[in-house]
């Protein structure tokens, strides 16, 4: 199956730029979803974008709308996370996942937490 490992993780004024990798080795299997997921202490760990490494399709949760982007490069077995005007709403452990989507989608919504399978390390985000 699919190994997963982030990087790209640090501290930043509000207002500023970071980007996210997440490389992937190994068999995907059915997980052709990938995508970018948030916790902070004392929250449930959220999903904020994800990507459909297939066709491309990109889905954002409503809060970084505009602010975030998904890229990926599949020659390098790599997805991107650019976020952009960084708020203080914006830290916490960014993980990525791989996930078998549901009905060739790859959705954010909570309801749909059972479809991602593999996990990443995580790595920390801070916005001062």
């Amino acid at each position: 199956q699919v190994q997963l490992v982030e990087s790209g993780g640090g501290s930043v004024k509000a207002g500023g730029t970071l980007k996210l990798s997440c490389k992937a080795s190994g068999d995907p299997y059915s997980n052709y979803c990938m995508g970018w997921f948030r916790q902070v202490p004392g929250q449930e760990r959220a999903a904020v974008a994800t990507i459909n490494t297939v066709d491309g399709t990109t889905n954002y949760v409503a809060s970084v709308k505009g602010r975030f982007t998904v890229t990926q490069n599949s020659a390098e077995n790599t997805v991107f996370l650019q976020m952009s005007s960084l708020k203080a709403d914006d830290a916490g452990i960014y993980t990525c996942a791989a996930g078998r989507g549901v009905l060739d989608k790859c959705p954010v919504a909570r309801i749909f937490d059972y479809s991602w399978t593999i996990w990443g390390q995580g790595t920390q985000v801070t916005v001062s």
